[in-house]
């Protein structure tokens, strides 16, 4: 859940009254929010920093406010106080509207470098807007700069699927230009850069940078790679997106038009977040809540514009909805509340039926689902009456839980001790280490993590055995036997499961670490694993028995496969090789046993 903090006085400015800690929380709970800390920066800073670091800092009460993941309307304390002020029934919801300017400004998307090498295929949209006449104080500069870093980081994603430029018109000339280059090309002074560099150089001091660097695979930093970047007509470069704007082209307290550009690899979400901040910030313009659209020309000729700022109506039976929330009201009622939610309602006569205006702020409002929960923050979620639900439902563990659940317990009781791991892991704890190919492992059952964050989250785990491994390796100081056993999930590729291509199987596996191997042990633990279930040792179908086998993990001729009932091979069990004792940092003998369990329920 996103949280924005703004300052106390600057929320009352806006609210245009004072309110107490009290109030202020009183008033977020009702409109579903949550005042999550009153802090300052300088409290903030030095939890995170030392007091040194914030000594010079304000004291400034703080108010840090938690927001729902999608309300990107409410991430700046323009939309958050209009939004609270509407509920509050103190203002009407503006009207949104794109002005008609004689001509269009244009930006046109070529689809190659100039040296017609690279096809547009890594960020392939742009959408702009202009805001006119603009007044900026220093505390709506603030707020503009903040917006922007909270859409990159939410709808943005980081900047992976949107990222934005906002410039001040007055300092470039249209119409612009949205095209990929060579970094050589690329030659300009960045913003808060105190030299011109090349995109080359750029790139380089940025891998230094701590906050930007985390930005550089987005297109990628290899001097060999094209970037993207918006030019203005004379060729003045205006950003490199989605790294850097121009210092040519930034912002001041007396820009008075503004050019919003956005590139994204997202279309729809592109266009969201640049409904978003123009219309948070429109009310900035001398005219407030106007925006002039910009005329988007693609490579293939067609012409967009943007932005759309359009509303959008839906229908709602009053009927469902009472019914989804358990309340009941008249349609005159919910349409009041939903008025109250910045959704403009009205009945449609002679039905049970409101028609629903959603504004271009609420992008949130996507299905009936959507509107009737609006109605349950206005009506207030502590009104509703508490009632007995008419079913009577008792919940159960599943079979499957209850068993695994039944048999830790007995397990600790004969002096085992559970371990629980990640059920993540690299590739080479589950191949390499263990003496198995990684083509063949991987090719039959592996789940591999498309973006792992590092070398230790690479793949799901298929085996419990890697994992216990690696905890006998961090707790090779304990007096010895260790005896430890996990029973858990790994994750196989199946594709017959065609919504996700894989599939659990819940295993138990153990491992005995002593100065002798203790195959008799690992045996023994087995013997009293089928005790426990109920199944004899025997040759019929309703038995279970050991035979020889092969496996590179287990020492040749000390490897048994487990034979369960009905001739189902359930796993193996046998003395570890040294060199996967080795691979693993261990240097005494070691005996395993890995089991599927689901036959066996």
């Amino acid at each position: 859940m996103p949280t924005v903090g703004i300052k106390k006085v600057v929320l009352d400015k806006y609210m245009d009254q004072v309110l107490t800690e009290h109030e202020w929380d009183e008033l977020c709970f009702q409109y579903g929010l949550e005042l999550d800390e009153v802090t300052s920066e300088k409290a903030s800073v030095e939890k995170e920093k030392g007091s040194k670091v914030a000594e010079k800092l304000s004291e400034e009460e703080v108010y840090k406010i938690e927001l729902p993941a999608n309300r990107y309307d409410l991430l700046s304390v323009e939309g958050l106080s209009r939004a609270l002020l509407i509920f509050e029934q103190k203002i009407q919801p503006p009207m949104y509207k794109l002005t008609k300017p004689e001509k269009m400004v244009r930006l046109v998307v070529k689809d190659h470098t100039s040296g017609g090498k690279l096809p547009m295929d890594k960020r392939p949209f742009v959408v702009a807007a202009i805001l006119r006449d603009v007044t900026i104080t220093q505390e709506a500069y603030n707020s503009f700069i903040d917006l922007q870093d909270k859409l990159h980081q939410n709808i943005g994603r980081k900047r992976s699927l949107v990222s934005m430029g906002t410039h001040d018109l007055d300092t470039v000339t249209g119409p612009f230009e949205y095209r990929f280059e060579e970094q050589k090309n690329i030659v300009f002074r960045a913003l808060n850069q105190t030299e011109v560099m090349d995109a080359t150089k750029l790139l380089e001091t940025f891998q230094k940078d701590t906050n930007m660097k985390q930005y550089l695979p987005i297109i990628g930093s290899e001097p060999s790679h094209p970037y993207p970047l918006i030019l203005d007509s004379k060729g003045t470069v205006m950003s490199m997106p989605p790294m850097i704007n121009s210092d040519h082209s930034k912002i001041t307290l007396n820009t008075k038009n503004i050019f919003i550009e956005m590139t994204a690899t997202d279309l729809t979400k592109a266009k969201v977040t640049l409904d978003t901040l123009c219309c948070l910030f429109s009310q900035y313009c001398k005219e407030p809540y106007t925006v002039e659209p910009v005329e988007v020309v693609m490579p293939d000729g067609s012409v967009h514009v943007y932005p759309e700022l359009s509303y959008r109506t839906e229908t709602v039976r009053v009927e469902e909805v009472n019914k989804k929330i358990g309340i009941d009201l008249s349609a005159n009622e919910m349409a009041s509340l939903l008025s109250r939610m910045s959704l403009e309602s009205k009945v449609i006569e002679g039905t049970d039926t409101l028609s629903v205006v959603i504004p271009p702020t609420r992008h949130d409002v996507l299905h009936e689902c959507d509107i009737a929960e609006d109605v349950g923050v206005a009506y207030g979620f502590n009104n509703i009456v508490h009632k007995l639900p008419e079913a009577h439902t008792v919940g159960a563990p599943l079979p499957m839980n209850k068993f695994t659940d039944l048999l830790r317990i007995n397990l600790a009781m004969i002096g085992w001790t559970e371990a629980l791991n990640f059920a993540l892991c690299s590739k080479d704890d589950l191949t390499t280490k263990i003496r198995l190919e990684e083509k063949d492992e991987f090719s039959r059952n592996g789940v591999v993590i498309a973006n792992p964050k590092t070398q230790e989250f690479q793949v799901a785990r298929t085996n419990l055995l890697s994992g216990l491994l690696k905890t006998l390796a961090s707790n090779r100081d304990m007096p010895l036997p260790l005896r430890l056993f996990e029973i858990q999930d790994v994750v196989l590729r199946d594709d017959s499961n065609k919504e996700v291509g894989a599939r659990n199987e819940r295993r138990l596996a153990a491992v005995y670490m002593n100065r002798t191997a203790g195959f008799e042990i690992i045996h023994g633990f087995l013997d009293r694993v089928m005790q426990l279930i109920g199944i004899p040792y025997g040759f019929n179908k309703k038995s279970y028995y050991i035979r020889e086998d092969q496996c590179p993990t287990y020492f040749n001729g000390r490897c048994a496969a487990i034979v369960g009932p009905n001739d189902v091979v359930l796993g193996r069990m046998g003395i570890l090789h040294p060199e996967v004792l080795t691979a693993f940092g261990l240097t005494l003998p070691v005996s395993a046993i890995e089991i599927n369990i689901e036959p066996l329920l």
